[in-house]
């Protein structure tokens, strides 16, 4: 596999993935570019479970703990939301408001209510409201495509 890495002043970040067949070594390389490899490490009544941020539809702050909830479980992380930012930075998360990350790939409709917020159906059919603060960031990050 060739890589090559080039900078250059004012250009905005590509990555392009040229293959002549889907070998294992590109799915991976390919999993790894949409953040598909990430996980988290967190508790529930079972025990401790890891967690792949691709099925993670939110992650909320409640009380000072933080749970990532899935379309199956609500898992007990030890991190901070600005913590799990840092790690999901670069991939389908997004900070809704002060107290939670919802994942962009998992909300299947959008309508936009007064005071500038934001009314996201997640799937499963759960609504997260997108506050005032972040509703413009938002609508910047969805006209790029999510990302």
């Amino acid at each position: 596999m060739i890589v090559r890495i080039i900078q250059a002043d004012g250009a905005e970040a590509e990555v392009t993935v040229k293959y002549a067949a889907l070998t294992p070594e590109v799915e991976s390389v390919i999993a790894f570019l949409q953040g598909k490899n990430v996980t988290l490490s967190g508790k529930t009544e079972e025990g401790t479970v890891q967690l792949k941020a691709e099925d993670i539809l939110y992650i909320e702050t409640v009380d000072d703990k933080t749970f990532a909830c899935t379309a199956d479980e609500v898992v007990r992380l030890d991190s901070s939301l600005t913590a799990l930012m840092e790690i999901l930075d670069g991939i389908s998360f997004f900070r809704c408001s002060k107290s939670m990350i919802l994942n962009i790939d998992k909300v299947e409709r959008l309508k936009s209510l007064p005071s500038n917020r934001i009314d996201a159906t997640m799937a499963g059919g759960e609504h997260i409201l997108i506050s005032r603060t972040y509703a413009s960031d938002f609508r910047k990050r969805i006209a790029k495509g999510g990302r």
